[in-house]
């Protein structure tokens, strides 16, 4: 007798927020969770897609729009078929949101919250240096809009919560809408 491999409900968690908020480190944190849970999941961050299936757009408010709506394109696929996809990008307008998430059945929008200041305290990536320098111009946030997430189903405020604490919420959005489903136990709620 042969068994099937358990089928899961695709959907995808769409981190949005300013450079250094903590997109790709709870991107990551939360694809190792479901990933030790034996949940199909991929990552897809912003700057890889930039570098690659969206190689050449430029920071017009058109492409950028045209970006997102690429990695919403990849998500959809991904997500029709199982798989649940994590979406690591500023994406900072919220019509190019909502157009993907109206493409996206079980979409679930997470604003990863962290003031501009933070974020130039952080300065991960010394974007923000080369900002202040001149040297880069149309940066979401300081001379280019951010239209903040009306509703998300998630806030993550990564100046007060810890990784592990923005990761548990958003399992426990995933768990809520029967999206994963998580042993007793295995997960550490905050």
């Amino acid at each position: 007798m042969s068994t099937t491999p358990k089928q899961y409900a695709g959907y995808t968690v769409w981190l949005t927020g300013f450079s250094g908020a903590g997109k790709t480190t709870i991107a990551h944190r939360l694809s190792a969770t479901l990933t030790s849970l034996a949940h199909p999941v991929e990552v897809l961050d912003g700057d890889a897609i930039r570098a690659s299936l969206s190689k050449g757009l430029t920071f017009s408010r058109e492409d950028r729009c045209e970006n997102i709506l690429r990695l919403g394109f990849v998500s959809e696929l991904l997500s029709r078929h199982g798989v649940g996809v994590i979406v690591s990008a500023i994406s900072p307008y919220r019509s190019a949101r909502d157009m993907v998430r109206g493409r996206i059945p079980n979409f679930i929008e997470v604003h990863v919250k962290c003031s501009i200041g933070e974020c130039e305290r952080r300065d991960v990536k010394g974007l923000y240096k080369k900002v202040r320098a001149g040297e880069i111009s149309h940066f979401t946030g300081i001379d280019d809009p951010y239209e903040e997430p009306a509703d998300p189903e998630v806030t993550c405020c990564t100046e007060l919560e810890t990784v592990e604490e923005s990761t548990a919420k958003i399992c426990a959005e995933l768990i809520r809408r029967k999206l994963i489903t998580v042993p007793p136990g295995s997960l550490h709620e905050s």
